[in-house]
């Protein structure tokens, strides 16, 4: 029987309510290492691990332990969404665990001036996503695009992207990303 260790990895990273890329830096290794492991697409070494449970923290016994539930849950109340994100992007996730889930789905909100950060972001899968309200400005590769109320993208998310709120009011998109990796 083989362990899902990304998938294990990000049921505790959520529960301990922290994103890929603040548990990154807490262990001291890029947000594409966290990435990749969550999408089982590299395995730690036992050590490299360690470390990065440290970042949560929960020691390797707890980690192998835990049997993390398949959410049943169907429907969500507002109230219910969990927030993964923290500053002026708000991230509200529907479900609190994606464990054995393949599709992560947020409500997202900018702040004015808010901003993923210049260095671009880079992970497996696919996301693509529907502005609400305000005005969004999208980068991909060297393509940049402002997204106002019901414009949409979809990329393949190893293409470098961005994200920055523009104009004066708040952004909101409603996105989805597959395999579940932010």
């Amino acid at each position: 029987m083989s362990v899902d260790i990304g998938g294990r990895l990000r049921y505790h990273r959520m529960r301990a309510g922290l994103s890929q890329r603040e548990l990154a830096k807490r262990a001291g290794v890029t947000n594409s290492t966290i990435s990749l492991i969550e999408s089982n697409q590299t395995n730690p070494s036992v050590g490299a691990l360690k470390r990065i449970l440290d970042g949560i923290p929960i020691g390797l016994a707890e980690f192998f332990s835990t049997e993390p539930e398949t959410p049943k849950k169907a429907f969500y109340r507002a109230d219910e969404l969990v927030e993964i994100g923290k500053g002026p992007i708000s991230y509200r996730q529907i479900g609190e665990s994606l464990i054995g889930r393949n599709l992560q789905i947020l409500m997202e909100r900018y702040e004015p001036g808010a901003d993923t950060g210049k260095v671009p972001l880079v992970h497996d899968g696919e996301e693509g996503g529907i502005a609400l309200s305000g005005r969004l400005e999208v980068t991909v590769d060297d393509e940049r695009r402002i997204l106002g109320p019901g414009d949409a993208y979809y990329f393949e998310s190893r293409r470098p992207h961005r994200f920055r709120s523009v104009g004066p009011n708040p952004c909101e998109v409603v996105s989805a990303c597959t395999p579940p990796t932010f």
